[in-house]
């Protein structure tokens, strides 16, 4: 979190609450970020909003620039701004989708999710951070080398927004149901899978000095157990990796952390891995 160097934060100038820019200031004023101000709209012109803006955060210490521009649809126009500027993580205010639109179209924010090669941070509150508990969802039972380089990006990034806002961290883990057909007997008893996921996660443990109450190893489904942690610590960010699934997976099976998006009542940042990251940002420099 801290080697970021440049922001962008998505303006919606019918929206007063400026909430994406609210996280923003925070993070910019820890890691001296630069902030740049995208408003995706063709049809009005907004180049008097950003630029008051503009002089505001500047008599305030930061570096900004900003930019209106529209592509096809939101999530490319965010995309190739956050290209062009270099930006090491997106900032966006989350508003809930339709229930029935939700089932019939994939929703913007969902496409972002997948197909942006930064980090998204999704505002969904004006909930301060300062002193909040921070959620880190991994998921242990992946165990090769390209997952296990994403569960430690996660849990340090997590890190950082806690020491970021004086806060806790806190890592949670869904664990499978027993199943007595299981080859491995671990995977025959509850205790032994528990056990078993515990230990994986004890190099955070010894990492981050984390107690027992900061762990939390369940049995359920990933995208139940998350929001249920997160609403039980009253978490003011969880912090997810997706896979970056695409295609007719991802319709059919959807990621977590899009599935968990409106669930979750805190504020959600999403990492992917890093060959995930390259393939994307090949996609986008053939577009």
């Amino acid at each position: 979190m801290h080697a970021i160097r440049s922001i962008l934060v998505v303006m919606e100038p019918d929206r007063p609450e400026g909430l994406a820019l609210k996280r923003a200031k925070l993070i910019a004023g820890v890691t001296q970020s630069h902030l740049h101000l995208l408003v995706c709209e063709k049809k009005h012109d907004h180049a008097a909003y950003l630029a008051e803006l503009c002089a505001g955060l500047s008599e305030e210490g930061y570096s900004v620039s900003s930019q209106q521009s529209w592509l096809e649809n939101q999530y490319q126009t965010i995309i190739a701004a956050q290209q062009a500027e270099g930006c090491g993580l997106v900032i966006k205010q989350h508003y809930p989708d339709n229930p029935l639109k939700k089932a019939l179209l994939t929703p913007e924010d969902w496409k972002l999710l997948r197909y942006c090669p930064a980090p998204v941070l999704m505002v969904k509150t004006d909930t301060p951070w300062t002193g909040g508990n921070f959620l880190a969802a991994v998921d242990v039972g992946n165990s090769d080398s390209e997952h296990r380089t994403l569960h430690a990006s996660i849990v340090s990034h997590c890190n950082d927004m806690a020491d970021m806002a004086k806060g806790q961290l806190h890592v949670v883990c869904a664990h499978p149901s027993p199943m007595l057909s299981a080859a491995d007997p671990t995977f025959q008893l509850k205790d032994t899978i528990e056990s078993r996921y515990r230990e994986s996660c004890k190099s955070f443990q010894e990492q981050y000095a984390l107690s027992d109450s900061q762990l939390h190893i369940a049995e359920g489904p990933a995208d139940v157990l998350i929001p249920h942690v997160a609403s039980q610590i009253k978490a003011v960010v969880t912090v997810l990796g997706t896979v970056a699934r695409t295609g007719l997976s991802g319709a059919l099976i959807g990621n977590t952390a899009e599935v968990v998006l409106d669930a979750l009542e805190s504020d959600v940042l999403v990492l992917k891995p890093q060959d995930a990251l390259e393939h994307l940002e090949d996609l986008v420099a053939k577009r």
